[in-house]
Parts: structure tokens; sequence; C-alpha cells
């Protein structure tokens, strides 16, 4: 009994040593049971605003703060003193040359052209009557009944009442041009202002302030400055073109008031500032340019014809010069050195490193850098294109 116990006791124990291991080749284990882990995610692009190179034809110009002129101004003054009897116009009216505007009491200066008429007449009578005397005296003088030296005397007395004549014709035309400007009429076709006088006021011919001003405003002028290094650019292009347009902009710099030309250039460089003075004339038929006031001019220089053109923004300054992120087809970027040939009205002009229909980032290169992936939100509100 005791050895049959013993192989028994062996036969247990071998089984219970390869059992486990013929579990294992059956039977996989947890761990591998598990299913295998997924791959890590992509990261996600960087969320930016992009837009694609644009063309434009865009002008070259000079920038300057400019003030309106008025083609001609008067100040209407008093050449005579009297007192102000009529008003014939309404303040802010337009006026044509010739048209009655004020009457200064006329009966003074009547008074006098008519006594300067009859101070004529009275001398007219008296030369007529030495005349008569010289013709007689002239045959009694021969004959010896007048000596020669009263005939002078008569002679003279001709030529002194002649003299008069011509005296009271100077003071009838003084009466006359006196008697005239009591009646002030408009010297220019233009916009009158604001009147300085009202009727019954007394004016005089030496008075510093004027009765009213009249203004031409149409054509206007609009005068500004440019810095002195500026005059060759100006003279040669002029010399090309014959003649160089300007704009008028409003204080925003950007609601366009008018378009003219370039019509004068000084004769001198104001030496304290180094600055030329230019006058530009406008038609002004809208009147949308008004005396004094101050504009933003443009004088076009030329035209840069199909230049590629970005939103401003879309370009940025490192440390190497300007650049901006172009996005390739899968959605990676490159940073691209770019020359801006000009920056106006909100877009950059590309004058190398873009190539129009290329899209590139607008906003959001400040969490780029070069072949990072981005995920394009929207294009940007007021690109170019």
């Amino acid at each position: 009994m005791r050895k049959a116990a013993i192989p028994l006791t062996l036969a247990l124990a071998l089984g219970a040593a390869v059992l486990p291991r013929l579990l294992g080749t059956v039977a996989p284990s947890a761990e591998a049971q598990a299913p295998p882990a997924s791959a890590p995610p992509s990261a996600p692009g960087v969320p930016v605003t992009a837009d694609t190179v644009a063309t434009a034809d865009v002008p070259v110009f000079l920038q300057a703060i400019g003030t309106a002129q008025a083609y001609n101004m008067v100040t209407i003054k008093s050449r005579v003193d009297g007192q102000i009897v009529k008003i014939a116009f309404a303040e802010g009216q337009d006026a044509k040359a010739g048209d009655p505007l004020i009457q200064i009491d006329p009966r003074p200066f009547q008074a006098v052209l008519d006594q300067a008429v009859a101070t004529k007449q009275k001398d007219e009578a008296q030369l007529a009557s030495a005349q008569a005397d010289l013709v007689r005296w002239a045959e009694l003088v021969p004959q010896g009944v007048k000596s020669r030296q009263t005939y002078d005397q008569q002679k003279a007395l001709v030529q002194q009442l002649q003299a008069a004549l011509k005296a009271d014709e100077a003071q009838i035309e003084a009466a006359r041009l006196n008697l005239g400007y009591a009646d002030i009429r408009a010297p220019i076709s233009g916009r009158l202002g604001i009147r300085m006088v009202d009727i019954g006021n007394m004016v005089r011919a030496t008075d510093a302030a004027g009765l009213v001003t009249i203004s031409q405003l149409k054509p206007m002028f609009v005068s500004f400055t440019v810095p002195q290094e500026n005059l060759h650019k100006i003279h040669q292009k002029k010399g090309e073109t014959g003649e160089l347009a300007v704009i008028a902009l409003g204080a925003d710099n950007k609601t366009e008031l008018a378009r003219g030309k370039l019509s004068v250039i000084d004769n001198a460089i104001d030496q304290p500032t180094g600055t030329i003075r230019i006058k530009a004339t406008f038609a002004n038929d809208d009147e949308r340019l008004w005396p004094g006031e101050f504009v933003n001019v443009r004088l076009i220089l030329s035209v840069r014809k199909g230049a590629p053109t970005v939103p401003a923004q879309t370009v940025q300054d490192g440390p190497t010069g300007s650049y901006a992120y172009v996005i390739k087809e899968d959605n990676t970027v490159e940073r691209r050195a770019v020359e801006v040939a000009a920056v106006q009205d909100g877009l950059a002009i590309i004058g190398k490193g873009l190539s129009p229909g290329e899209r590139i980032v607008v906003d959001g290169q400040y969490r780029l850098t070069n072949g990072a992936r981005v995920k394009v939100e929207a294009k940007a509100p007021g690109a170019a294109g």
C-alpha cells in the first residue's frame, strides 16, 4: 500500500507543475486579450485667417496736408464816407460780377457833382468872353488902339480859363467816381459771406474792417507743401505725362472729396522748412471743397500696373526683415521673406517674395513657426481681392 501511494503523489505533483503551462498555451492572458492601443491623434492645426495674394493697379503718390483756398476772394470795403441806406443781398447767396450789394447815401456825392458841372459852365462862359476879346484886340493892336502888353495879358487869361476847364472836367470825373463808389457792386462772381454792417451804419474809406466778403468757389485751389527732395520726381513725372493728378481726401484720409490737377509749383524753396509750396486746381462743381478747409492731399506720380497686394497685417517684421506665412497645399505654412514697396489704404504692395494667387496667413501669425500646420477658419474681412 505504501509503495502504491508514492507513484500517485508524484503524478499529482507533476500535473500541478505542468497544467498551468498547458493552460497558458491554450488560453491567452488578460493582457493578450486586451485590444492594442490606438496611435496618438495628430496635433490640431493652429487656427488662422487667410486670404489670397491679389493684383491691383496701385498709384504711387506723395501725401501732404493742404488748405483749400478760394480761386478769388475779395473783402469788399467802402471807398467813400457815408451812411448805408440799402443792402441788396442776402448772406450766403451767389452773386454775379456787377450785381448791386450796398448803397451808400448818394445825395452828398450828387451835390458835389452838380457843383462841379456848374463851375465848368461858368468857366466855359468866361472862356468864351475872353476868347472874343482876344480876337478883337488882335485886330486893334496893329492900329495902335491896344498895346501889345494888353493883348498878351488877354491871351494869358484865355489860357488860364482853358486850364480851369480841364480842372473842372477832372473835378466832374472825380465827383462821378465818388457817386459811383456809393453804389457798391460785386467785383467778381462768387459766394457772399456774412455781412459786417447793417442799414444805417456809417462807413468810411479808412475803415480796416470790410463790409462783406465774396469768394469764387468754382474752381478752387488747394495749397500744400512737400519736402524739397521730392521736387525732382515731380518735375520728372510732369515732364513725362504733361500734367499730374491730385486727389483731395477728407479728414479720415479715405473719403474722396475732389480730383484736380497740379497747377503751380512755387519759384523757390522755403529754406527754413526745406519744403516747396504747390497749388492744385479743382473744378469743385459739387462744392465739396470749402475755403479754409484742411484736406489730405495725394499728388499722383505714377501707377503700378498689376502689383501684388495683400492686407497690411499680413506682413510681419522680424530680426532679418519683413516676412509673411504662405499656406501650402498640405495646410502647412512656409515663412517667406518679402519686400514691401509701399503700404497704403490698408494694403501692402509687395515688391518681391509673393506671387498672385498664393494663399497667405492674414491673422494668427504669432503662434506660427515655419512648417506648422494651420486650420483656416475664415477669410479676413476687408481683405484684398
